[in-house]
């Protein structure tokens, strides 16, 4: 007799989580970060009906066609995503937001939106798929591209870089994280904690452009990636339902709550002993890492489930905005005849 299939606290397949097929370039990071965020939502338990997945312009952005079938989408104008994953926030405060950008889409031309949704700690999670390069037009570099990098046709950049977690952790973003496509393990903990987590939760992933960047010379490859990869912790994550405790050999480890009653457990590295709780050493570690060529650290680089969302900040109501009847939505003759009496 067959086993049975194995299924999620909702009752759920892995197989429900799962979108079309991709169209990207075989052995693109892009994929392999698509398939961790299905195992990510599979094994959180979200109702894929209860999750709106948004994007904008470039490879990255084709991404999210291929997980949650049966999600809310919305691909917008370039660049323009946060905008779009901001009013989603507001409209219905009951979905979990999944934002899948680029280099190019958030560094460049949406770097404008990308740096308010940051303020007003929309919720969402908002991952930017970080390959160096624009892949849809034949591979000129990013924003994001390091400084001596050198493109597959042989130019060299001689710009310095744009890093996304410091003007993150600038701009006051709660949850702030690295990883590499390359390490899918840390990369699955980091997501499970996203999806937990309540405001903006910005992972900046290393993805390998497998046609236009992931040569010798460059510093977006998988080679480099695997070369000089450091991670500053251990990571477990515990959701909710499940007893809450991670053991790790040997060494502290701190344990962070999230609102949801997820608690994320953190193992430091000896070398580098980062307590993501303290903003200013996250920042000082990601200088180091700006000074530093032979080594980016990866991990969850500053986390303070404190900070108050978009929605509280606005004292929103607890019913979502689209569920509620015009009369609640929008002011009385009797009061809008107040307003304007009290301002002759």
């Amino acid at each position: 007799m067959a086993a049975a299939p194995k299924t999620n606290k909702l009752g759920l397949m892995v197989k429900d989580y799962r979108g079309g097929d991709s169209t990207l370039c075989k052995g693109c990071g892009h994929d392999v970060i698509t398939n961790t965020i299905i195992s990510a939502f599979y094994e959180m338990g979200v109702e894929p009906h209860m999750v709106a997945k948004l994007s904008g312009i470039g490879c990255s952005s084709k991404t999210p066609a291929y997980f949650l079938n049966g999600a809310w989408g919305f691909n917008s104008v370039h660049g323009r995503m946060p905008a779009i994953a901001t009013g989603a926030a507001l409209a219905n405060r009951d979905l979990k937001n999944i934002g899948v950008s680029g280099d190019g889409d958030t560094a460049s031309i949406g770097m404008g939106q990308f740096v308010h949704m940051l303020r007003r700690n929309t919720p969402v999670v908002y991952l930017v798929e970080n390959n160096g390069v624009y892949g849809l037009t034949k591979g000129q570099f990013s924003a994001t591209a390091d400084e001596g990098s050198v493109a597959k046709g042989g130019a060299t950049c001689d710009l310095p870089p744009i890093d996304l977690c410091t003007m993150a952790i600038e701009l006051g973003c709660g949850f702030v994280a690295r990883s590499f496509s390359g390490d899918r393990k840390q990369l699955l903990q980091i997501l499970k904690a996203a999806i937990a987590y309540e405001g903006t939760a910005m992972i900046d992933i290393l993805s390998p452009c497998v046609t236009f960047n992931n040569h010798k010379g460059s510093t977006k490859s998988y080679d480099w990636g695997k070369g000089h990869e450091g991670p500053v912790h251990e990571l477990g994550f515990v959701p909710h339902w499940e007893e809450p405790a991670v053991e790790f050999e040997g060494g502290k480890s701190v344990e962070v709550p999230l609102p949801d009653g997820g608690v994320v457990w953190i193992k430091p590295i000896d070398e580098h002993d980062h307590d993501p709780r303290d903003r200013v050493a996250a920042l000082n570690l990601l200088r180091e890492d700006y000074e530093n060529e032979a080594v980016f650290n990866t991990g969850i680089m500053y986390l303070d489930p404190s900070r108050e969302t978009l929605q509280d900040d606005m004292d929103l109501s607890a019913e979502p905005l689209w569920n509620m009847p015009l009369e609640k939505l929008r002011p009385s003759r009797e009061s809008l005849d107040q307003i304007v009496d009290s301002l002759r």
